[in-house]
C-alpha cells in the first residue's frame, strides 16, 4: 500500500464505528488452508497508515491453517481455539473480550466453534 492509499483510508476522529455490527462479505477459505469443515472468512479495513492497519476479521465455523502477520486483536464475538504449529506453543482459547498478540511468520490452526469476529491492529 502506498502512502497516498494508506492516507485515504482513515477512521474519522471523534466518530463511532460499530465493529460488531458491520456487514462483512465472506469468501471460502482456499482449499489448501482448510483443515476441517468449509470455513469462510471476511475482512474489512477500517484504517491504514504508515504505522499499520486496523480492521475487522471474521471466520465461520470450521478449521483452517494460516501464516500470521504482526498483530494484536480483541475478540468481539465467537468461540475458537488457536493452535500454534510454529513456534510450538500452548494453544489459546478465544471468546468475547480475549486479547492476543501474534508475530509475523507464526503458523497456526484456527478452529472456530461459533463464528469468530475480531478487531485487529497489524503492522
Amino acid at each position: 500500500m502506498t502512502g497516498e492509499q494508506a492516507d485515504a483510508l482513515r477512521l474519522v476522529a471523534g466518530a463511532l464505528t460499530d465493529a460488531a455490527g458491520l456487514a462483512l462479505a465472506h469468501e471460502p477459505v482456499p482449499a489448501d488452508q482448510v483443515v476441517a469443515g468449509a470455513p469462510t472468512t471476511a475482512y474489512l479495513a477500517l484504517d491504514a497508515s504508515e504505522a499499520g492497519e486496523i480492521g475487522v476479521w471474521e471466520m465461520s465455523v470450521g478449521a483452517m491453517r494460516d501464516v500470521e502477520v504482526d498483530e494484536v486483536f480483541v475478540v468481539l464475538a465467537g468461540d475458537a481455539t488457536v493452535e500454534f504449529e510454529s513456534p510450538a506453543l500452548a494453544s489459546i482459547e478465544l471468546g468475547p473480550g480475549s486479547v492476543a498478540r501474534l508475530e509475523a511468520g507464526m503458523t497456526t490452526v484456527w478452529t472456530v466453534r461459533e463464528t469468530l469476529r475480531k478487531v485487529f491492529i497489524s503492522r
